[in-house]
């Protein structure tokens, strides 16, 4: 019955534009459509094609809006069922009587998502074909869209298919072993045979856990932190590399007691910025708690610029902020360089790879901020190959995180001797968690769950 009913939804941004189009799906779509269009009869035209005409209140035989009506006939739709485009103009108004019209004559309004979710449960998309759709939509650099249309196009999809081809040929000459031990022509499984195979596996999902990591980046951006004492001009650079007034500047310490965030395109990478308050001990209690963000900031960030002042000594403040940050990605500023040299930076006991001379008043020194981050992320060029065959989605980098786990366990059970029907029960987890990321072993409440974050008509 769900898959049966025709749903539709304004499938564009809803406000004033030049097009507007609400989109129908379902047995009814033609038949509604064509009952609401003053031009050719919609049931009878050739798939794939587009007519002019009017939409018409069937009860007033108004003429809606003048429109431009999309015909697609199953199975060769986006959800393998009959689909109608009714391209309007782009008025507020306009559009959502079309839609009161739709919905009036017999189709009922779309769930988020639920166009998508009607491709996956029709078999035309698996469910990581599914979850690309929007990273196509939400894609902020040009890399980040690469990686998105290789999942839309199921270059992830393939390669999560061929390991989980491999693992299971693996279970069934294993199973063959068990279950039809009479068979001569079966390769009789053996801790040695099953080893180098599973090693294989095991090596294969660390490099897509390599790539997927960068793959991360590239889709989420990198949440940054600007940590430094007061007045060392943490605000001027996040103002500077916004590029707006963000946050307030003043030569009083302690101007900004919470955290100011903002998202910055470097380039091929976007950096998620936080400039944090001055970490200084004071008696001030809201600056107190913005300083103790700041810390938690630290701790959470994926990469801490710490600044630091060139017209001051060093202090025990900077040494401070130094060893908080040293076992985490960093990169050093040294700000103020327009004004007289004062730190000595000998004694910050760095290499130069990590630190950046610049000066956010003066506008210098900046550029070299991006080449710094993708050496330190080691975000270097990349074909476009290879970028569609990135796995960015944390659910999937999760399963398979999930998957090595459980093969790794498998090895290590090899390793002890132990036996081979025990050791399938990990390489069977190791196939079902892969599958997951298809949507092959998914679960309806997942499934449901995960496009209800879609968008209405998409």
């Amino acid at each position: 019955m769900y898959l049966t009913e025709t749903i539709t939804a304004i499938a564009t941004a809803v406000g004033e534009s030049a097009i507007a189009i609400v989109r129908l799906s379902g047995d009814e779509a033609l038949a509604i459509a064509n009952y609401l269009f003053t031009g050719k009869d919609l049931t009878q035209v050739e798939s794939h094609t587009i007519h002019y005409g009017h939409i018409m209140d069937p009860s007033t035989k108004q003429h809606i809006d003048e429109v431009l009506v999309s015909v697609f006939k199953a199975p060769k739709t986006f959800t393998t069922e009959d689909m109608v485009e009714i391209n309007c103009h782009g008025g507020k108004m306009a559009t959502e009587r079309v839609l009161r019209l739709v919905l009036a004559n017999g189709a009922r309004l779309a769930q988020p998502g639920e166009f998508t979710k009607r491709a996956f449960l029709n078999g035309r998309i698996d469910l990581a074909q599914a979850e690309a759709v929007m990273d196509v939509i939400h894609a902020k650099t040009e890399d980040a869209l690469q990686v998105a249309v290789g999942g839309v196009d199921g270059k992830v999809s393939t390669l999560i298919s061929d390991l989980r081809g491999e693992i299971l040929t693996t279970l069934a000459n294993i199973e063959v072993n068990i279950d039809y031990p009479e068979y001569d022509d079966a390769v009789e499984m053996s801790h040695t045979i099953l080893k180098p195979r599973l090693t294989t596996v095991q090596q294969e999902l660390e490099q897509i856990l390599r790539q997927a990591q960068t793959g991360k980046v590239i889709r989420d951006g990198i949440a940054t932190a600007i940590v430094g004492r007061p007045n060392v001009g943490k605000s001027s650079l996040l103002n500077r590399l916004l590029q707006e007034e963000r946050a307030i500047v003043t030569d009083i310490a302690g101007t900004t007691r919470d955290t100011v965030e903002g998202t910055l395109r470097l380039g091929h990478i976007i950096l998620n910025l936080i400039d944090t308050a001055g970490i200084r001990e004071t008696e001030d209690v809201v600056e107190a708690i913005g300083v103790e963000k700041s810390r938690q900031m630290i701790e959470q960030a994926q990469l801490t610029l710490v600044v630091l002042n060139n017209n001051e000594v060093l202090t025990d403040g900077d040494r401070e902020l130094l060893a908080l940050t040293a076992y985490k990605p960093r990169l050093v500023l040294i700000n103020k360089m327009d004004l007289a040299n004062q730190l000595d930076v000998e004694q910050l006991g760095l290499n130069n790879q990590e630190i950046i001379k610049i000066s956010a008043l003066e506008d210098w020194g900046l550029n070299q901020l991006e080449q710094k981050i993708q050496e330190l992320f080691s975000l270097e060029d990349f074909t476009t190959a290879q970028l569609e065959q990135f796995v960015s989605n944390v659910r999937h980098i999760g399963l398979i995180e999930k998957a090595s786990q459980s093969i790794r366990a498998a090895l290590e059970a090899i390793e002890l001797e132990m036996p081979i029907d025990l050791i399938t029960v990990d390489i069977q987890d190791a196939w079902e968690s892969l599958g997951e990321i298809l949507g092959t072993e998914a679960k309806t409440d997942l499934i449901d769950e995960l496009f209800s974050q879609f968008c209405l008509g998409k």
